[in-house]
């Protein structure tokens, strides 16, 4: 991309190159193509699962799969959930389907019993391919709660009340073990019915466009029922990509994934990041565990690794971390939440990331819309998400008016291009308030552009706490508390007062063995920052509320200190 010379009347407006064409194939095609060209090199290591496939046998499987899913009595364009963690059978799903013509539809594995009824009704879903269980979470248990005609039912064949779309459930099983489950199909039994060579499956390809939805991922809203995203074969498939071409992937990478398939960073960022250069996918295991990460890099020589920063800083604060080599590793992707500095800067010293690179982006926008690369210079790289990624527009506005700001002002990102989402599902009024007229996607984040076209993001809209007048940033104060040497995590939201409308608050995760008093964090923040910048309310806790997916819950923290210091939204002076 054109660097712009400093001018202060220079748009906050970016567009990405195209010098590298666009795919425009489908998603299937793609991978037929990749196993065609290198069969015997590895595509897929599921460490936990002691599995290994080839690529010719990744698509070998994954064509078995699509057969027994027609099998099922599901048709081009039919919705099938997965809800599971990570594991072999979550990729042969995500190929499958797209070969076959049905959605895929991504469940959160932290979903509860109402929370899989809304989403499998929401999109109507005919099948569901789950985990039995996983820790305290009995999968199987909560789809007999809300559909007990599942013991009386041939598997297949579900006629449920209060799930009125679902006909099929199958559960991923270890061959042979678990017993039976009543009105559930195994996984390994559906596979066995499968046929490679099954005509339909090649002949329903020939009939598929890339512009067919492929996808659909909910957004984790903070408030109201969650939206389905809905992604196409084009949105995804060049996503995954250009990501790759960011990290410079080739086949010979192995980029080990921590982080959940369901959500864009796993599948996208990871599956078909690996799958669109011929590289490796390595799954260390099902749920996070940090030295589970460590011990199959080392072991699988892995040269990249993705996370995000709470990931990181687990790995990082390992007690054995420094048993391990982790010499091979080269680049990965840093993402899910905003990146602290020094949590960057620790990921390239000690864990050999020197190419590592920040993506920035969001489920509809399949994801990533800027990122940097393994030339951005440091100092770039630790402190903004890069530039804009190719074929797509990125712009910063004025809330209030729509209108670019200069360069270096704060506003609204939004970004355009083929990585737009197709819409919300079955909510056309939703998908006119995210996408304009003229295309364009409004994210909801505040973001800056500088001279160079780096884009930092400085919070949501609605993270921006109005003190006294003073509209602050969290993720700016959060930025300065990381340097505190006794800090290893924090986060700021802003909480009501009757005198200044609203104060902030901290809540900090002390490093091991460190104890810091509230006393100690205004010392430090005295003369350094503002007075209004330093937090009124500071508290030290273990943990943050967040989602599968390591984003942190916001909203939680503002709640928790609401009803601790008994305020109430809106009470002012």
């Amino acid at each position: 991309m054109e660097s712009v010379h400093p001018s202060s009347a220079a748009p906050s407006h970016a567009r990405g190159a195209t010098g590298t064409p666009l795919i425009e194939q489908t998603l299937g095609d793609f991978f037929a193509g990749m196993a065609r060209r290198q069969p015997d090199r590895e595509a897929l290591v599921s460490r936990h699962q002691g599995l290994r496939y080839t690529y010719a046998e990744l698509h070998r499987e994954s064509l078995r799969l699509a057969s027994a899913l027609l099998g099922l009595g599901l048709a081009p364009g039919d919705r099938i959930g997965i809800w599971s963690h990570n594991n072999a059978e979550w990729v042969l799903m995500q190929l499958a389907t797209a070969q076959a013509g049905l959605i895929l539809v991504n469940i959160n594995p932290a979903y509860r019993t109402a929370e899989v009824e809304y989403a499998l009704n929401k999109v109507g879903c005919k099948a569901l391919v789950t985990m039995p269980s996983f820790k305290t979470s009995d999968y199987l248990g909560m789809l007999r709660e809300l559909a007990p005609e599942m013991a009386l039912c041939a598997p297949a064949l579900l006629a449920s009340r209060r799930l009125p779309t679902l006909r099929s459930v199958v559960w991923i099983d270890v061959a042979g073990e678990g017993g039976e489950q009543p009105g559930a199909l195994r996984f390994s039994e559906l596979m066995a019915r499968g046929d490679a060579q099954d005509a339909r499956v090649a002949a329903i390809g020939a009939t598929l466009r890339n512009t067919d939805p492929i996808n659909i991922q909910f957004t984790s809203g903070t408030t109201g029922f969650p939206k389905g995203a809905t992604l196409t074969h084009r949105n995804i498939l060049n996503n995954g990509f250009f990501i790759g071409e960011c990290m410079r992937l080739t086949p010979a990478d192995r980029l080990c994934i921590p982080v959940p398939l369901y959500h864009c960073f796993g599948m996208v960022l990871g599956n078909l990041a690996c799958i669109t250069h011929g590289a490796t996918i390595v799954y260390p295991s099902d749920g996070f565990d940090p030295l589970r990460v460590l011990e199959t890099v080392q072991a699988e020589r892995c040269t990249g690794l993705h996370g995000v920063p709470t990931m990181f800083i687990a790995e990082l604060d390992h007690p054995r971390f420094a048993e391990f080599d982790l010499s091979t590793l080269r680049t990965g992707i840093m993402a899910g939440s905003p990146c602290p500095i020094e949590v960057m800067k620790r990921v390239q010293a000690d864990m050999h990331m020197a190419e590592v690179t920040i993506a920035y982006g969001m489920t509809e926008t399949s994801p990533v819309s800027c990122q940097s690369d393994t030339d951005t210079p440091l100092e770039k790289r630790v402190s903004t998400v890069g530039r804009v990624q190719p074929h797509l527009e990125v712009k910063i506005v004025d809330p209030e008016t729509g209108a670019a700001v200069p360069r270096g002002g704060r506003g609204e990102l939004c970004t355009r291009g083929y990585s737009v989402m197709h819409g919300y599902w079955g909510d056309p009024e939703k998908t006119r308030e995210a996408i304009d007229a003229e295309g364009w996607m409004h994210t909801g984040d505040l973001a800056t552009m500088d001279e160079e076209g780096y884009v930092n993001i400085v919070g949501r809209i609605k993270d921006m706490v109005i003190r006294g007048g003073e509209n602050l940033y969290p993720r700016e104060i959060e930025e300065f508390l990381y340097r505190h040497p006794q800090v290893q995590d924090v986060q700021v939201v802003g909480v009501p007062d009757e005198k200044y409308g609203e104060e902030l608050c901290a809540w900090i995760i002390a490093k091991p063995g460190a104890h810091p008093t509230e006393d100690d964090i205004r010392a430090f923040c005295k003369g350094q920052i503002a007075h209004y910048k330093v937090p009124r309310y500071i508290r030290f806790v273990t943990s943050f509320p967040m989602t599968v997916t390591g984003k942190i819950q916001k909203f939680k923290i503002r709640d928790a200190m609401k009803d601790e210091l008994g305020l109430q939204e809106g009470k002012t002076a």
